[in-house]
This record gives structure tokens, C-alpha cells and sequence, in this order.
């Protein structure tokens, strides 16, 4: 198994035209979920991958387990709760950044805010080449956080864990949301995180170095810029052994960052020596005609780890990244298709000026790929 994803996954309903929620009379059916975007656009991209959640004994759920099933994941380790229902969520078509955008959640008490280290089978969920978990899950429950912080414990064996941090405020009952998911991180091989997102949850500000410094001990640290592109570092490894199992080989959680509003020291723990100071390596995104913007930090993360998987340099690791944000940015739902490899490939493989003016418009990933492709103004 190359990737095994955990997290809740929910039915999601999408305007039929734009406007506020009040104001929209109809909404068409799809699914999202942080996790089991991922495990989907990796599935659709020819890798074995398995989602484990939890979900209600109801009509939402077998929607949820057949569709994320019709991409190829293993949906065979989901767990059915007859006493609590799916999750669902309602949003509107304006980009999550902007003022109008609305969203509505109702996953309160959702059958998988009662996902536990008791429930879950521990080995089904380390048994991929890359465990894939986000801070959404630390949200759900103090038993959610319990299991989070179970998988994020280093021990002989452990796969290589990527840990996107995907910081919702609304959905932290308390204050200290900060604190827990800078811990988590601290004990990923890959974390994924927003320049945004570690100004608003950590406080740090000064760009992708600085966040470096507050997040030292991931031998991946992927910073995403927004339409800008993103800056990922790598610690190099004697013998310049990276990609899967490489980046395992970096720190354990220590306490040699910088400080971040909100978050306490955790425990030092023994650390190993590195060859050389983490590497730093930006890729501008392309440009892209924006139909959504919802789902395409995980479909990012997919196209980061497709890389990974497949032991890339770091630079193209970044490209497919944008790549796969790219199919996702052109839909307006919360998942979408990537690019079939050969596609990705040749694109990713352009020269920086050709890469420099590539524009990708909807159904950019269903066209035939032709060289003028890479020459739109």
C-alpha cells in the first residue's frame, strides 16, 4: 500500500448558482474531506491508497464509501456508527478568502468525531509506504486528538508520516489549537502549511524562512504562497538519500525553533546530526483560471506526495503540487481528477521560461497536451 489517509470525510453541497447561502435555492451532491481528497487524487493517479474514517449507518454514508471507493481507494477498514450520523457541510461558491464566502458545518457529535485509538486498528493505519493525517482530525474530539497524537509517535517501523496542518479555527472548541497542531507538526517527516495559516495559528510572520525556523525538526517542510507558488526545504542525508524513507531519517521532536505565539515547548528528545543546513527551493505556481478554490490544498499535498512516491527532485515535487491544485482549482467542487501522468509529467519537465507563462483554464487536464500549451501569454 503506498499511501494510507485517515480523517472524516462528508457529504458536501455546492450552490447551484453563486450567491449567499440564504439566497441559493438548490445545491448539487458531492464529497470532501481533507484526507480522503487526498487518498482519492492519488488513487486516480495510479497509487494504492486506503482511507480509514468513520461514518454514520445511513444514506450519507454509503454515498461517501461508494464514491471514494469509484476512485480506486480501500474503503475496506471504514467503520459504520449506527448511532451517530455522517457529517455534512453546506458552503457557497465565493473563494474562502474573500468576505462572501459561507460555509456550514454540521459535524457535531459526527460519527467520526468518536474515532479513537481503541476503535481504530492501529496496524491497518501503518501499513502504507506514507501515512497521511491532517490537523483537522485534532479538532474533532479530545478522543481524535489522543489517536492523532498515537500515530505521530516515532517508533521503530513507523511510515513516513505527512502532516498537512490545516488550521480551522471554527472547529477548536478551546484555545489551544495553536499548541497542538505545532506539536503534531513537530513530529511529521512532511509537513504541508499555508504562510498564511502560520501567521494566523503560530504568529509568525517574515516568510517561508521564518517558519522554518519555528518548525525546524521535518525533514520536509512545504510552505504554500498562495497564487505565488511555494518554498519547500529539505534537509539533505549523508549520501543524498531523499524521497520516501528519506526524510524519516531527520529530527525528532526538540525544542531548537523559534518561539510562536501560542505555542509551549514540548519535551526535548534525543535528535540526530545532519550533513548540511536544510536546503530551500521555491517553484512559482502557473497561472490558473480560479473557478474554486476549496480542495486544493489537499489536492497540493496529493501531487507533493505523487512525487514523493516516485522519489522526484524536490523542484518537480513542487510543480506536480501546483499541477494537481491546478485540476482542482478549475472545478468548482471539492475534488477533482488530476492530470494523467504522462501530462503532468511533460509539463512539470518544462524549462522555467516555458513554466513561466503556462496558464491552465477549465478541462486544461481532459485536452491534449500540445507545446503551444506552454506558450499562452
Amino acid at each position: 500500500m503506498d499511501v494510507v489517509a485517515l480523517g472524516e470525510s462528508m457529504v458536501t453541497f455546492l450552490p447551484g448558482r453563486p450567491g449567499r447561502l440564504a439566497d441559493v435555492p438548490s445545491f448539487d451532491r458531492a464529497i470532501g474531506g481533507a484526507e480522503s481528497n487526498v487518498a482519492c487524487v492519488l488513487a486516480a493517479a495510479g497509487h494504492t491508497a486506503r482511507w480509514v474514517g468513520r461514518v454514520g449507518a445511513d444514506g450519507f454514508g454509503d454515498h461517501l464509501v461508494e464514491r471514494i471507493a469509484g476512485y480506486g481507494v480501500d474503503v475496506s477498514s471504514v467503520e459504520r456508527d449506527p448511532a451517530r450520523p455522517t457529517g455534512v457541510y453546506f458552503r457557497t461558491a465565493g473563494d474562502r478568502g474573500t468576505g462572501a464566502h459561507e460555509v456550514a458545518y454540521y459535524r457535531a457529535g459526527s460519527a467520526a468525531s468518536a474515532m479513537s485509538v481503541a476503535d481504530v486498528d492501529l496496524a491497518v493505519v501503518r501499513a502504507g509506504r506514507v501515512l497521511h493525517l491532517s490537523g483537522i482530525t485534532a479538532a474533532l474530539s479530545e478522543d481524535c486528538r489522543a489517536l492523532m497524537h498515537t500515530l505521530t509517535a516515532h517508533h521503530p517501523g513507523r511510515p513516513l508520516l505527512s502532516f498537512d496542518v490545516n488550521h480551522r479555527p471554527a472547529l477548536w472548541p478551546t484555545p489551544e489549537a495553536p499548541l497542538v497542531l505545532l506539536d503534531l507538526a513537530r513530529r511529521a517527516d512532511i509537513v504541508f502549511v499555508g504562510e498564511d495559516e502560520a501567521e494566523h495559528a503560530w504568529g509568525v510572520t517574515g516568510g517561508p524562512e521564518a517558519i522554518r525556523r519555528a518548525l525546524p525538526e521535518p525533514g520536509v517542510l512545504v510552505v504554500k504562497q498562495g497564487r505565488r507558488g511555494a518554498t519547500a526545504f529539505e534537509r539533505d542525508r549523508p549520501g543524498g538519500d531523499r524521497g520516501v524513507g528519506a526524510e524519516a531519517c531527520g529530527e525528532q521532536p526538540g525544542r531548537s525553533g523559534a518561539d510562536v505565539r501560542g505555542a509551549a515547548p514540548v519535551a526535548a528528545q534525543p535528535t540526530r546530526t545532519t550533513a548540511t543546513p536544510p536546503r530551500a527551493t521555491f517553484e512559482p505556481a502557473p497561472t490558473v483560471d480560479v473557478v474554486a478554490t476549496t480542495g486544493a490544498g489537499d489536492a497540493f499535498a496529493a501531487g507533493f506526495l505523487h512525487g514523493t512516491l516516485r522519489n522526484l527532485p524536490l523542484a518537480t515535487r513542487l510543480r506536480l503540487g501546483h499541477l494537481f491544485a491546478a485540476a482542482t482549482l478549475t472545478t468548482p467542487a471539492d475534488l477533482a481528477t488530476p492530470p494523467a501522468r504522462d501530462h503532468a509529467d511533460r509539463l512539470s519537465a518544462l524549462d522555467d521560461t516555458a513554466w513561466g507563462r503556462l496558464r491552465l483554464a477549465p478541462g486544461w487536464t481532459q485536452a491534449e497536451w500540445h507545446e503551444e500549451e506552454a506558450n499562452t501569454p
